[in-house]
């Protein structure tokens, strides 16, 4: 990673710090995934070659750039989906910034919406840190679009477990699905889709 990207990566891990610790209105906080958790997710992009990276719940951009700078690597794309302007707004001049505009593509809106729209089978790692409530209703359509093999992970395993646990559930009660719940920053929860029907 090049020091102007790592500069950038830590000058917004403080503001996502002192924003958050200053601010109460939940839709104005950056809620930003750990440093050990961009790690995790650039090491998992790079590892199982995943090209085609979507990212549900953008915020500020700090997770994008970890997953960006991994699929950069690899001749691959993140798409990033967020529903509210001022995060669009703070991600886009961020992207800008570390010289990953060209491998990400933002898109506005209410996420289950966009995801209906999705191809099937079109994503290769699919990275979920959005509003938790609507976990379970998504989860056919996320089902849908990952690709025999592919990857879900899902931030907040932990730290929010009683939220997560009937979502974790309804995955882990799949046939086709593997899981795991890995104990980096947040918690991750892992799903990977059985290559074989």
């Amino acid at each position: 990673m090049n020091e102007s990207l790592q500069a950038l990566l830590v000058e917004l891990e403080q503001f996502g710090q002192d924003n958050d610790t200053a601010i109460a209105d939940r839709p104005r906080r950056m809620l930003n995934i750990t440093r050990d958790t961009g790690e995790f997710l650039s090491v998992l992009v790079q590892a199982t070659s995943a090209k085609r990276v979507l990212e549900i719940g953008t915020s500020n951009g700090y997770s994008t750039l970890w997953l960006a700078q991994a699929a950069q690597n690899i001749g691959g794309h993140v798409t990033t989906i967020e529903q509210s302007e001022f995060k669009l707004e703070l991600a886009a001049n961020n992207f800008e910034r570390s010289g990953l505009s060209a491998v990400i593509t933002q898109l506005r809106g209410e996420a289950g919406s966009l995801l209906e729209t999705m191809h099937d089978e079109n994503c290769d790692l699919i990275f979920l840190d959005s509003k938790r409530s609507e976990y379970l209703a998504w989860w056919p359509t996320i089902k849908r679009l990952l690709r025999k093999g592919g990857l879900l992970v899902v931030d907040n395993a932990t730290s929010h477990a009683d939220e997560m646990a009937a979502f974790m559930a309804l995955v882990a009660a799949n046939s086709d699905v593997t899981t795991c719940t890995v104990p980096v920053g947040n918690g991750q929860f892992l799903a990977t889709l059985s290559g074989y029907d």
